[in-house]
Parts: structure tokens; C-alpha cells; sequence
């Protein structure tokens, strides 16, 4: 077992068995991915008593960090959601039952590159994923509660919670909860390679000439801010100009490397 503090121990419900040489289970790497997602989906198994009890996968906003004033080094995921979302009411519920909170796994996903083969049986994507394995309680604390809301709000745009509307409205605090997700167990998988075919295919000349392989960047981007119908700043911030800039330049040029890294994009 991997007893690395700074790793996730590598047991049946986390270790990469398929194409291995691409998995990772540091804190660094796995954190990484889900704190530079957009989008996380969070899946989880309704109470027995349900009358739906199909699995339930919800898309949310989510960080991974350590809360300044807490003695606890565990990793921490925080979500937030409406009070009333079914995620809130189950976790609460399971609190409520003197469980020690509600399991759930957190994915995220973000493609770099589609990787075109000779054969579409060879065709794949880069990627960076993680997966994480937690346990969910209610944040009751309500300075902690506040932090986590600054936490998220700045992962969609930096400063953005300093920057609006605060301090939040006691209504505001009220319809939205937080939870902590403390990780259990973790893993990523990351593929950043070009196109790899059967030696009888790159032999083939016909072939080699006729299809074009290589790899085609994949990266999320930022468009023009578009204003609101009611907004009354003349011109869009510079600080909102500057991130579109810099990570659309970053982004472009990160897909752009993971696609020539062994040289096959051309």
C-alpha cells in the first residue's frame, strides 16, 4: 500500500487497473484537475426509502481546500447548492440519522486533444481526469460557511467574490448551504500522447498516405463579455479583460503542447 501522506492510498476502489502508466494518486495532481474544472459531477445513492432509487448524478461548481482555521489536515471538497436541491436534503437527512454523513464521488473531466489514428479503433482523446471518494456533511459553522461560498465564487473568476455584491444578505445565507466533502480516497488518469497504430498499418503506404493522423487541440475558452440588460459599467472591467486574456492564451497553448509532445501533430 501506498503510504505516502501526501498520496492517496491506493486500494480495490481507487486503483487504475486499465492503461496504469497513466494513473496518479498524488494530492497535487488529483486536486489539480478537480480545483481547474468547471464543471464537477457529483453521484451518490438515495436513502433505501426513496421512491426513486436510481443512482443520482448532479453537474456542480466545487473546490478543494483546507479551511485556514481548522485542525484537521484532510482533503476537503466544498460544493454549494440550493437549501431545498435534493443533495442537501439527503445529506442532511443522513447526518440527522447519526450517520457520519452521506457517501458521494466527485468526477471531473477535461479534454485536450482529439487523437486521430489511422484505424477508428486506435482514435482516443487526451485528457486529465480525477475521481474522489468522500463523505458529505452540512457546513453548520457560518464563518466557515462563508469562506467556502469566497472559495467557490473566485474559482469562476479570481477576486469575483471581493469584487460584488457583500456582505451577503441574511435570505442569501439562508437559501444556500455548503458541504464538506471530506476525501476518502482518490485518483487520476491522464493521457497526453499522439495516435499509436498496429505495425501493420504504418507500413502500409496507401494507408499512411489517404489518412492524416495527428492530434487536434481541444480547450475551453472565453468569449466577448456580453453586458446585461441591466448593467451600468460603461466598459468590462480590467481585471475580467486580463483573465480572459491570460487563460485563453494559457489554455491554447497547454492543449497546443500535450499535442506535440511525441512529435505526431503536425
Amino acid at each position: 500500500m501506498d503510504t505516502d501522506y501526501h498520496s492517496y492510498p491506493k486500494e480495490p476502489s481507487n486503483t487504475i487497473n486499465r492503461l496504469s502508466k497513466f494513473a496518479a494518486y498524488d494530492y497535487e495532481t488529483v486536486h489539480s484537475i478537480i480545483n481547474s474544472t468547471s464543471v464537477l459531477h457529483i453521484s451518490f445513492v438515495p436513502p433505501s426509502d426513496d421512491p426513486n432509487p436510481a443512482p443520482i448524478i448532479l453537474p456542480m461548481i466545487g473546490q478543494i481546500a483546507r479551511y485556514p482555521k481548522s485542525d484537521d489536515d484532510a482533503p476537503i471538497c466544498y460544493l454549494h447548492g440550493y437549501v431545498s436541491s435534493r443533495l442537501m436534503k439527503v445529506s442532511s437527512k443522513a447526518q440527522n440519522s447519526e450517520q457520519a454523513g452521506l457517501p458521494v464521488c466527485i468526477a471531473a473531466t477535461s479534454v485536450d486533444g482529439y487523437v486521430l489514428a489511422l484505424s477508428p479503433f486506435n482514435h482516443s482523446y487526451n485528457y486529465r481526469s480525477a475521481v474522489v471518494q468522500g463523505i458529505a456533511t452540512v457546513v453548520e459553522d457560518e464563518e466557515e460557511k462563508l469562506w467556502a461560498l469566497a472559495l467557490i465564487t473566485n474559482s469562476v473568476l479570481p477576486n469575483r467574490w471581493e469584487n460584488s455584491k457583500n456582505p451577503p444578505t441574511k435570505a442569501e445565507m439562508q437559501s444556500t448551504r455548503v458541504l464538506k466533502v471530506e476525501i476518502t480516497t482518490g485518483s487520476a488518469k491522464i493521457s497526453a500522447e499522439g495516435p499509436h497504430d498496429d505495425r501493420q498499418d504504418t507500413q502500409n503506404d496507401e494507408l499512411l498516405k489517404r489518412v492524416w493522423t495527428g492530434v487536434i487541440p481541444v480547450f475551453e475558452g472565453f468569449g466577448e463579455p456580453v453586458p446585461s440588460t441591466y448593467n451600468a459599467v460603461q466598459t468590462v472591467p480590467d481585471d475580467i479583460r486580463k483573465y480572459i486574456r491570460q487563460e485563453n492564451t494559457r489554455r491554447k497553448n497547454d492543449a497546443i503542447l500535450v499535442a506535440k509532445k511525441d512529435g505526431s501533430a503536425n
